[in-house]
């Protein structure tokens, strides 16, 4: 397999494969940490928290917003890249185990499919306030707040470009 197959195998939709994977990795006892986001125009602030985040567990797990859903949050000038680049791009990542495409306007479906470990959000959330705290705290896991990189957002860098 070349790298660009290797990365797109790490890319899924809320599938079977998805399910077939997830029963390995919990077969093989690995410690599944999952967070999200939109990850549109991947800058510092995301590789930094990505990477503190992927360092709570063995395997990272990374649902992205779709096309769509994004639209939906962030408005229609949103997301500036698609889906599949946003997604080729944090496969990329060596410490990213699997990004996972989800179209709804939060990431509850997948982490209760998922069943993670760890979930872990930005600093700039309350635990109590995380989408699925609720499934991972009620398995035993734990929710991990991560510093957010200041001066380094999507929002800020689109400001500046149009500026």
């Amino acid at each position: 397999m070349n790298h660009l197959e290797y990365i797109k195998s790490k890319i899924w939709y809320m599938n079977i494969e998805l399910d077939r994977q997830l029963a390995v990795w919990r077969f093989h006892e690995q410690k599944i940490v999952f967070t999200n986001g939109c990850f549109d125009i991947l800058h510092l602030g995301h590789i930094e928290y990505l990477a503190k985040a992927a360092a709570e567990g063995t395997l990272l797990i990374v649902g992205l917003n779709s096309d769509a859903s994004v639209k939906r949050i962030k408005g229609n000038s949103r997301p500036i890249m698609d889906e599949n680049s946003r997604a080729l791009t944090l496969a990329a990542l060596g410490f990213v185990s699997a990004v996972v495409i989800f179209d709804e306007d939060t990431p509850y479906k997948l982490i209760k499919r998922v069943q993670a470990d760890v979930l872990v959000k930005g600093k700039d959330y309350e635990p109590k306030d995380i989408v699925g705290a609720d499934i991972v705290t009620k398995k035993g896991g734990e929710v991990v707040t991560i510093n957010l990189v200041e001066g380094y957002s999507t929002s800020a860098i689109i400001e500046k470009i149009r500026l």
